[in-house]
């Protein structure tokens, strides 16, 4: 069960690692209900077990609004907060605090700019990261992690990119076409003016005649290679002998 775990966790970063750039090690963005999960079940150290189910070296963030909420929470969170208080902190350009889920909303934004893995027990925060294509989700279960498979939207949304990618637009296709002319009336243009030159310098010559001859037999150059054809020899001087009596 192990074996096949590790291999749909590996294909599901294999997935973001080609379709939405993602690069080791690895941004975990973890807010205060995961944080203490961890605590709560014993996964500790955080980074390894995480390290452990991405198959990869990570980094783990968390933002100062969910520190804030982590604090506001009481002694059952203490723990919680001194362990989300030592991983680095993610800007969020919050000057008044929000919720975690507000904020990591936020930080997260339209298309996840910064790459972050968001590691989170809310479900209802999970289902709206599904609707956000780039953000591959990880939750906890008792004393494991999992990686959630890419949603059907993000499925969509990476086949829609590349058809995309694939097809030439309108635009593009007048764009290409506009350039196109361009390019042949500039040799049209190009082309008349070297016939008026040779006519103007010799009224005789014909338009078949403008290209230049070839100057390897100036340069010493042999355009074909030649074969030396062998001379005929006389006959054999042996053979036209008279015999001896």
């Amino acid at each position: 069960m192990k074996v096949k775990k590790q291999k749909r966790h590996r294909k599901t970063v294999r997935f973001f690692s080609v379709c939405f750039g993602f690069r080791q090690p690895f941004k975990v963005l973890c807010d205060g209900t995961f944080v203490h999960h961890l605590l709560v079940n014993n996964i500790m150290p955080a980074d390894t077990a995480l390290s452990n189910c991405l198959c990869a070296p990570v980094k783990l963030f968390t933002t100062r609004c969910i520190l804030a909420e982590l604090k506001t929470l009481g002694a059952s969170y203490s723990h919680s907060f001194q362990a989300a208080n030592k991983l680095t902190i993610a800007r969020c350009d919050h000057e008044k605090r929000k919720g975690a889920d507000a904020c990591m909303l936020d930080v997260i934004r339209q298309n996840n700019p910064e790459h972050f893995f968001v590691a989170t027990q809310h479900v209802d925060l999970r289902n709206k990261l599904q609707e956000v294509p780039g953000v591959p989700l990880i939750f906890a279960l008792r004393n494991a992690l999992f990686l959630e498979p890419p949603s059907s939207f993000q499925h969509q949304f990476v086949k829609a990119s590349e058809e995309k990618r694939l097809h030439m637009t309108e635009k593009d296709h007048k764009l290409l076409e506009r350039k196109t002319r361009g390019l042949l009336e500039n040799e049209d243009v190009a082309q008349s003016k070297d016939v008026e030159g040779l006519e103007s310098h010799d009224p005789g010559l014909q338009a078949h005649n403008t290209r230049k001859r070839s100057t390897g037999k100036k340069l010493g150059v042999k355009d074909r290679v030649q074969f030396k054809r062998k001379k005929a020899k006389g006959p054999n001087r042996l053979s036209c002998k008279k015999k001896r009596s």
